[in-house]
């Protein structure tokens, strides 16, 4: 045989090797994110899911990922265990702060974390078309928009663009809070906030609230806090 017939069928079976190859790591990793989905089938195990990934973070002991490796086999689909409605400030990122890969969390994030149509919509498609089984809202200290929203309460100031639309949206949640007074106004605001959505999202209908009354899905609020990275419930 000639050297280019024989490079030839080296190079063949070269490609036909690689490609094999291919076809294994994105069946392991399918069959991974099979796994990770029969972890959290339930609203209870999902939730526990979240908060055992907040637990690896807040202790530096987050798992190890390969985060090529599933490339191929996520074009397929998603199957996110979870969504978190979240605020947009920069240093609050879902994904780590659960400790979760790609694929797994189906995030919604505005400035303030408050209910609005489109993500009410997004929220509405995670749990009937991609199964997600809990919906956390998610708060933070030092939330700008929070911040803003109780100042705006408090003096009166408009504020410029289309900002003073998200702090429209927040004064009811808020509102009561700033009247009460007292100490930790902005805490208490995060949290008064966190709950005001956390219960509209339980009664929207049709979809959300059917689901949490058949027990199929949970809403739950939270609170991060920024110098240790700790999720509590609230």
């Amino acid at each position: 045989m000639c050297n280019v017939c024989d490079s030839t069928g080296l190079s063949r079976r070269h490609l036909f090797s690689a490609g094999i190859g291919a076809l294994a790591v994105t069946a392991a990793a399918a069959e991974v994110q099979a796994q990770l989905v029969r972890s959290a089938d339930t609203p209870d195990a999902a939730l526990a899911r979240l908060m055992e990934g907040n637990a690896r973070y807040v202790a530096g002991k987050m798992n190890e990922r390969d985060f090529s490796a599933g490339r191929v086999a996520r074009t397929q689909g998603q199957v996110p265990f979870a969504a978190i409605l979240g605020c947009a400030d920069a240093r609050v990122a879902p994904e780590l702060a659960f400790d979760q890969g790609p694929g797994e969390l189906f995030v919604v994030r505005v400035a303030g974390n408050f209910v609005t149509p489109d993500g009410l919509g997004s929220l509405e498609y995670g749990v009937a078309v991609l199964g997600t089984k809990v919906i956390m809202v998610l708060g933070h200290n030092n939330c700008g928009a929070i911040n803003a929203t109780v100042g705006a309460l408090q003096q009166g100031n408009t504020l410029p663009g289309h900002i003073a639309g998200l702090v429209t949206a927040m004064k009811p949640a808020i509102e009561p809070v700033v009247k009460a007074a007292g100490p930790d106004m902005a805490q208490r605001a995060v949290v008064a906030n966190v709950q005001a959505q956390v219960r509209r999202l339980q009664a929207e209908k049709p979809i959300l609230g059917e689901a949490v009354a058949a027990g199929k899905l949970k809403v739950v609020g939270a609170y991060y806090d920024l110098a240790t990275g700790k999720v509590v419930p609230v």
